[in-house]
């Protein structure tokens, strides 16, 4: 079998008309690459009509001299949303999904040996479609194009359509399906299997080759080769299929994997970024993947509401990162065609993303829709004969739903701050399946990374909230928060600029401060080491500078606090309130630390109870003191330890610093006994634009590479500047190119951009302008390894 990508020297126009489909055609047209989206959008406040057309892709290829007697199957990964195949000016299909693949055969209408063949694709990405997701309002844009890779597969007249590989413990067993021989022929073939490990190597029977399982912490991925054979011994077909030895159970007590009982977090992902949507290629949906795994310190993503990129699942199987994947749809169920269609997109996402290890649960559910019996039992139904070895869930928001599916999968957006983080599974259903939370938070609480410092803490604290509460249910077998990263919605949704602000990170992947919590529940061997503060210190932040609680994230062993050098507090996991979580926000209760006994002459006795009236006066202010507070406070000034003058001086000289030249805070993390991470937190001196990029080197395999890089406004301790809005220019010089505007603003401090290849190596800089006309510069290198 060979493989030919079909990703470069495509003809494009928005505006569809028949005759561009014929083999001669002399039409104006944009020249692309894939993947590609319809239009450059901007970053936020535009119409989803931009993006709304009815497209036409065109490209030639000639027909190869050794292709004769082949079979020729034209693939195409994705294209949004409706697709129309001409080939040689003829309609030879219309696939009507825009997240999942197709594939035809060519091999009827292909030209002779060296003539050239017209291949032509009208893509509708208009949202008045009958069919998944559409029918009523939708909280993402859907975007438009062939934003997935395209290719020809050439193979013999009867080859291998399909090998599923079904595991229990260390063995295996294949189902494979013979394309091109007539039906009852198939017993007129040889089929054989051989097993390779990842590094290629054939696995053999020798008792030291054992089979390692894939699990979280060690992905064990092997490949299957399966060949076929004719009747006289002559090799027809090779297949190789990558796959993880698992096993996977879901009940009542929870979901387990090898056995061993695994407490779901995780968040859900929207394909999408700034300016291109959905056409990112290969090595950034992959980076999406090590995001959740290795920034975020998740053990599961949620593919909302669509299968997504095969390199995404991909990179999860290879990193040990759960899936869960979903048929297209948001709320609204359309009539017998839509779906018929919906059922079909079931039966394609099984048979093309079945072979994944990652991937534990089917989504067969349009999210969040009412119950509908009959058509979730034809869902569930295509599900189950094409996959035993998985459980379904279905989406929904409704309490005590129809549950014909083998989990209960709830979005739970009970959680509005002071009540608990979540339901018990009875308030919910009384199923004894298992039962998982789909998501959680999101629109209950929309937190922008330039908003006000205590929102972004609440922001923070309400994940953690959450996560503690889901941490403390066994009933609960794990919960997928919403969201990863902000995306742009429709005007239905977001906050008036077309963008929804509920994720944890911003639609360029930098992270909010929320984004922490969930990083530091997990090991630093993983993450790394982890040290946030939540407030700049900065009293004037606050309405009459009332600074409330300030919180640690950290999964430190323990971190110790320092104010102008002199030591105050080191703190532990264990003196976190998140008793459920390893390492819960912890909150600083002590700003002063032995200072007034050492520099204000109070005694050793009553250091305590004045340390607690002067915290008490920052988190509620004079007006607002609880009467406890108050009373202990006259107790004090009766027995004449203190008085108002006293209580306001210390407040002011420990607590604010009003008056004083500067205060430092410093932080330090310490791990197995050493000091692994330090902040310093004081009034900036300057602000600098820092550049960062995950990786350097961008490389071309089958189609065009992009890597994104980062903008950060920092002070001279590398804190986040907030509230530094400046523009920052771009200029791209070598071999690359800027994806989206050339000019781009900070929002919350961050922003970001994209360095594209162009198709040859060498190296190329990204020059980046700040706002006082300093350059700052980034280099890469780009190579070419084409498939």
């Amino acid at each position: 079998m060979t493989r030919i990508y079909l990703n470069d020297d495509w003809l494009y126009t928005p505006d569809f008309n028949a005759g561009l489909t014929k083999t001669e055609c002399n039409a104006d047209f944009e020249h692309v690459r894939l993947p590609h989206s319809v239009t450059v959008t901007p970053f936020n406040s535009f119409s989803t009509e931009l993006y709304q057309k009815n497209s036409l892709y065109r490209k030639e290829f000639k027909t190869e001299s050794d292709w004769a007697g082949k079979t020729l199957l034209l693939t195409v990964e994705g294209a949004a949303h409706e697709s129309e195949v001409f080939f040689n000016g003829k309609s030879i299909a219309i696939h009507k999904c825009g997240y999942t693949a197709y594939t035809l055969d060519l091999t009827a209408e292909l030209a002779p040996a060296g003539s050239n063949n017209v291949l032509a694709i009208r893509v509708d990405s208009r949202e008045n479609l009958n069919q998944p997701p559409f029918g009523f309002v939708v909280d993402y844009m859907t975007y438009g194009g062939i934003y997935r890779d395209v290719y020809l597969d050439v193979k013999n007249p009867v080859y291998i359509e399909d090998v599923f590989v079904k595991t229990s413990g260390t063995s295996y067993s294949a189902d494979v399906k013979i394309a091109g021989c007539a039906q009852g022929d198939e017993a007129k073939y040889k089929i054989t299997h051989s097993l390779k490990k990842t590094d290629g190597v054939p696995f053999s029977s020798d008792p030291d080759d054992k089979i390692n399982l894939w699990s979280l912490e060690e992905p064990y991925l092997y490949t299957l080769v399966t060949t076929l054979s004719d009747g006289e011994g002559r090799l027809l077909d090779t297949k190789e299929t990558r796959f993880g030895f698992r096993d996977i159970r879901y009940d009542a007590s929870g979901f387990y994997l090898n056995g061993k009982k695994i407490k779901i977090r995780g968040l859900n992902r929207h394909q999408c970024w700034p300016y291109v949507g959905y056409a990112m290629p290969k090595n950034m949906q992959r980076e999406d993947a090590d995001i959740l795994k290795y920034e975020l310190g998740l053990n599961e993503v949620r593919t909302s509401h669509y299968p997504q990129s095969q390199y995404f699942v991909d990179r999860c199987d290879e990193i040990g990162l759960l899936v869960f994947t979903e048929i297209p749809g948001w709320q609204h169920i359309g009539d017998a065609d839509w779906k018929n269609i919906a059922v079909q997109n079931v039966k394609d996402m099984v048979l093309q993303y079945r072979n994944h290890p990652s991937i534990f649960i089917w989504g067969v559910r349009i999210n969040e829709s009412q119950d509908d019996d009959e058509f979730y039992e034809r869902t569930n139904a295509a599900a189950h004969e094409l996959d035993s070895t998985r459980p379904t869930g279905g989406v929904r928001y409704l309490k005590h739903s129809h549950l014909l599916e083998d989990v209960y999968t709830f979005n739970d957006f009970s959680f509005w701050g002071p009540n608990p983080g979540c339901l018990p599974k009875k308030n919910v259903t009384d199923t004894k399946k298992g039962y998982m939370i789909s998501e959680y938070n999101g629109h209950m609480f929309p937190t922008k990374s330039f908003d006000c410092e205590s929102h972004r803490t609440e922001h923070a604290l309400r994940h953690a909230k959450v996560i503690d509460a889901v941490a403390g249910r066994s009933d609960i077998s794990g919960a997928s928060g919403w969201c990863m990263a902000d995306y742009n919605t429709h005007k239905d949704f977001g906050s008036g600029d077309y963008i929804c602000y509920h994720g944890v990170l911003d639609m360029y992947r930098n992270p909010k401060m929320a984004a922490l919590v969930y990083r530091c529940q997990q090991d630093a061997d993983i993450v790394g080491d982890v040290l946030y503060v939540s407030s700049s210190m900065d009293i004037g932040e606050y309405p009459a500078s009332m600074r409330g609680d300030v919180y640690i994230i950290t999964n430190a062993d323990s971190v110790k606090m320092y104010v102008n050098d002199i030591f105050i507090k080191e703190y532990t996991p264990a003196d976190s309130s998140f008793k459920n979580l390893p390492h819960g926000p912890i909150v600083i209760d002590d700003y002063v630390g032995h200072r007034l006994v050492d520099e204000a002459g109070i005694k050793e006795k009553h250091s305590k109870p004045i340390k607690d009236l002067i915290f008490a006066l920052q988190k509620y202010g004079v007006d607002n003191l609880p009467l406890r507070t108050i009373l202990k406070g006259l107790c004090l000034w009766a027995r004449g330890v203190t008085n108002p003058t006293k209580l306001r001086d210390l407040y002011g000289k420990y607590i604010n610093g009003w008056g004083m030249r500067f205060v430092t805070y410093k932080f330090e993390a310490y791990r197995d006994g050493k000091l692994v991470k330090t902040i310093v937190r004081a009034p900036a001196k300057q602000t600098n634009l820092e550049l960062s990029a995950r990786r350097s080197e961008l490389v071309e395999e089958s189609t065009y590479d992009v890597l994104s890089v980062s903008l950060k406004a920092v002070d001279e301790n590398g804190n986040t500047q907030p509230y530094c809005q400046e523009p920052v220019s771009l200029r791209a010089e070598g071999c690359i190119e800027i994806v989206g505007p050339k000019i781009v603003s900070l929002k919350g401090g961050m922003a970001g951009t994209y360095v594209k290849s162009l198709g040859s190596e060498g190296k190329g800089t990204l020059v980046v302008t700040d706002w006082l006309g300093k350059e700052s510069r980034l280099d890469f290198s780009v190579k070419i390894a084409k498939k």
